[in-house]
């Protein structure tokens, strides 16, 4: 009974074999979504049921609205793939991996000119909104404690910033109990300046916070002139307000494109920088950098000593198991680039962003809000008269496989609608070309029919 058994199995799986790839059961039947089926399916059924699936995402390397990563050399991505399994976390059980991560911390700290030169102060994270809550929570920490220390009250923190920030900081405030004191951007500026930031500062701020280039423009903040304002605020009130510098998108770009630009810890005051690998660190998404100026700005009661699978492991991170193959990726492309690699790269990206802002310049209907020369990113409105709006142009633009994202300025310049183009590893001059070439057809066949109505922005969230 078992021998026949085993035969009419063997035969079930010689039948499979032979049934074209579409025209077995998987094929011709649902699949159950949102349970898990009863029996078992063949791998490569399951495969190319998940593959097929996929193929309605967009593609990747068409995704103009994202920063993070999408190419790597296929030498990283098989060393990536040989790393899956190693847990992070496990340092005793991977030791290497860890040392890894180790150098990684250091390289970036001194890519930052650190002034620590034996050890640097830092963690990976899962990316910058990670490593921004740490350095928040860092910031926080030590406020209180001089607090505390002053005899003083320590229950109304609060953290300025742009509204120009990235939602996680926004985050960080709400989980953090922390109360954010926003500056509005303004027509023809989209940064925050000194005045503002000073004019914002007291005695219960844990920390100001300005952006080594901004999501919506990509424009550098005015780092230095801030942290020269702060400095002599503090000289004067006796206050030790902290710079942060979220350098989440310009951390990988300014020290090759911009490297006597000081924005970093050459700046006295700039007590934490925070940097995405998965961005301008040309890492697939899953890697973030923070570093601190030295130890003590990384308050030691926020450091767990875990004594875990039989050593000491001091972790300060939000997250627990994670894969170490996005820091073995970053450590490949250090290796790989150098300096010189990376200022070479970047130097490429910047001229295909400005070479395209300058085309899209020239059509006609458009004005730049920046041009891609401070980092590869640019943003651009339609002059006013036009009867079609950036989110017609965004939603055909979609229909050649192009993501360009329209949206709204922030607070006070929220009439402004823009569209934004994110130029990456990857993206050639060719593909620069072949998105002129979309746009001006565009724009063409809108000017020929304007939209009876033209599309309005989807309601965003408001600070």
């Amino acid at each position: 009974m078992l021998t026949r058994k085993v035969k009419l199995a063997e035969l079930a799986e010689e039948k499979a074999m032979l049934t074209p790839a579409y025209a077995g059961r998987s094929a011709t039947a649902p699949v159950p979504k949102y349970a898990l089926p009863e029996g078992e399916m063949a791998p490569d059924v399951a495969y190319r049921l998940i593959h097929d699936e996929l193929m309605l995402d967009g593609n990747a390397r068409l995704n103009l609205a994202t920063f993070v990563t999408t190419w790597m050399e296929p030498e990283a991505e098989k060393l990536m793939a040989e790393t899956f399994d190693k847990n992070m976390i496990d340092k005793d059980e991977y030791p290497q991996t860890a040392a890894i991560e180790e150098r990684c911390i250091n390289m970036v700290a001194r890519l930052f000119n650190s002034p620590e030169h034996e050890d640097a102060v830092g963690a990976s994270t899962i990316g910058s909104s990670e490593a921004i809550m740490l350095a928040g929570m860092a910031m926080k920490w030590r406020w209180r404690a001089r607090r505390k220390a002053a005899g003083k009250p320590a229950d109304k923190p609060n953290l300025v910033m742009g509204s120009n920030v990235q939602v996680v900081w926004e985050k960080f405030c709400r989980y953090w109990e922390v109360e954010p004191r926003y500056i509005p951007i303004e027509h023809g500026c989209y940064v925050i300046r000194p005045e503002d930031v000073i004019a914002c500062v007291d005695e219960n701020t844990i920390g100001a916070v300005a952006i080594l280039g901004t999501t919506f423009t990509g424009e550098f903040e005015p780092i230095q002139e801030i942290h020269d304002a702060v400095v002599a605020h503090n000289e004067k009130t006796g206050f030790d307000v902290p710079l942060h510098v979220d350098a989440a998108s310009g951390g990988f770009v300014a020290p090759f494109l911009e490297p006597d630009l000081c924005w970093d810890f050459r700046l006295p005051q700039v007590k934490s920088i925070n940097t995405s690998g998965h961005k301008y660190g040309l890492v697939y998404p899953g890697i973030g950098w923070i570093v601190w100026r030295d130890k003590e700005e990384l308050p030691e009661d926020l450091v767990f000593h875990v004594n875990y699978l039989g050593g000491d492991m001091p972790t300060f991170t939000l997250n627990f198991s994670r894969p170490g193959n996005q820091i073995v990726g970053q450590y490949y492309n250090f290796l790989r680039l150098g300096r010189s690699g990376y200022t070479r790269i970047m130097q490429a990206l910047r001229e295909n962003a400005t070479w395209l802002s300058g085309k899209i310049a020239a059509m006609g209907p458009f004005e730049l809000l920046s041009d891609g020369s401070a980092m590869p990113v640019f943003a651009f409105a339609l002059k006013d008269g036009t009867k079609y709006s950036v989110f017609d142009i965004s939603n055909r633009l979609r229909e050649r496989g192009w993501q360009v994202p329209a949206y709204t300025m922030p607070a006070n310049a929220q009439d402004i609608a823009v569209l934004r183009i994110v130029v990456r590893e990857g993206f050639s001059r060719d593909m620069a070309g072949m998105l002129l070439t979309d746009l001006e057809r565009t724009v063409a066949d809108l000017q020929a029919q304007p939209p009876p109505n033209p599309m309005a922005p989807a309601p965003q969230f408001k600070h």
